[in-house]
């Protein structure tokens, strides 16, 4: 029986050792591949070779982009950044769920209970991470976003993902500016496009900003006026049917000065384990964002609404949909839901190979 193969971010090891010594598995030995043919998709403006990437989070050096691209995963976004150190969570921070099947609203609100080991069926991995939006600040990460971008072939494109930082004594109008300063060192880097993160739960102090249709519109004002014509991409979480009104108000705030929106980030829940104790150990880390197969279904559900709302209020945003992509089916899945690119981050983590998976069904869809 062959053995799984290797993640490429491992979650038995701490976010710093996975930056230092990572990627691994098939990530750390890949090379690059030359497209057999021209691009033929375009996303954002730029002609990429196929419409499957990975997500902001698992990919948080250049190597790890490095990796990415060379297996075949062609839009791919560099780990949310900050312009200011902050240190990851406290380890673990990706634990596996005692789930099966879509993991619901109310079974986020009752608590779920973490398992003793990560299955082996990527169908019923679900897990949770809790990592807090770290970043080694503009010193670090300027020069390796540098970095990543050279490592883009043809028909390949990086993006930037960016926070704002809660500070001591800050007015809501500073915090506000600190997503546009973190977008102006992502474009003066030679970001080609830049993600806002207005989704994470895993940084509780500073709330899921994407439920705030005012605070939306300010922070892609302020990032508009300092990256110019630059793509902007904003990153949602779940809303559910009785926030419809606040997500369409939100949509018609920020389509003015963003190209793309990314639904979904992850599902809050709280996390306990068997006796019914906190799983994630530090202040404020009871609940944690799911990810994996258990959130597909959300995530599904949000590129529909996306799509509904574009077509018939005329928007022209593109949709990148990411949540529980685990296999090729998922893919096409969200691509006939009305994604435009399709993001994977615990699929891709687990499989490495799930890009190339996707190309060869691809082309055998073609074929028949």
């Amino acid at each position: 029986m062959n053995k799984p193969p290797i993640p490429f971010y491992d979650a038995s090891k701490t976010f710093d050792v996975n930056i230092d010594e990572g990627p691994f598995g098939a990530f750390a030995k890949a090379k690059p591949t030359k497209a057999k043919t021209k691009p033929a998709y375009t996303f954002l403006g730029y002609k990429i070779n196929f419409p499957i990437g990975i997500a902001a989070g698992p990919l948080p050096s250049s190597r790890h982009i490095r990796g990415a691209f060379n297996m075949g995963f062609d839009v791919n976004i560099y780990k949310t950044q900050r312009t200011t150190p902050v240190p990851a969570n406290p380890f673990p921070n990706v634990i596996p769920i005692d789930v099966k099947g879509n993991v619901t609203l109310k079974d986020s609100e009752k608590g779920l209970i973490m398992r003793d080991s990560f299955p082996t069926d990527l169908s019923e991995l679900t897990i949770t991470n809790s990592f807090g939006n770290p970043s080694r600040g503009p010193k670090f990460w300027i020069e390796d976003v540098e970095k990543a971008i050279a490592y883009e072939g043809e028909g390949q494109l990086l993006i930037v993902s960016v926070c704002g930082t809660i500070r001591e004594k800050q007015s809501k109008d500073e915090y506000y500016q600190d997503f546009a300063d973190a977008a102006k060192l992502a474009y003066d880097a030679g970001a080609k496009a830049i993600e806002l993160n207005l989704s994470c739960p895993n940084a509780a102090n500073e709330g899921i900003l994407c439920y705030s249709p005012e605070a939306g519109e300010d922070i892609c004002k302020k990032v508009r006026k300092v990256i110019g014509e630059t793509p902007l991409i904003v990153k949602f979480g779940y809303f559910s049917e009785e926030q419809e009104s606040t997500l369409e108000k939100i949509l018609r705030k920020i389509t003015p000065y963003v190209q793309a929106i990314a639904v979904i980030n992850t599902i809050p829940a709280a996390i306990y384990t068997k006796d019914g104790t906190q799983a994630l150990p530090g202040e404020g880390r009871l609940k944690s964002g799911l990810c994996g197969a258990g959130i597909k279904w959300a995530g599904i559900d949000m590129v529909k609404r996306l799509n509904k709302l574009r077509k018939t209020k005329k928007y022209t945003f593109e949709i990148i949909g990411v949540g529980g992509v685990m296999t090729p089916e998922d893919f096409f899945d969200y691509r006939k839901a009305g994604a435009d690119v399709v993001m994977s981050c615990t699929g891709a983590m687990w499989n490495p190979y799930l890009a190339q998976e996707i190309k060869n069904k691809q082309n055998v869809i073609l074929k028949s």
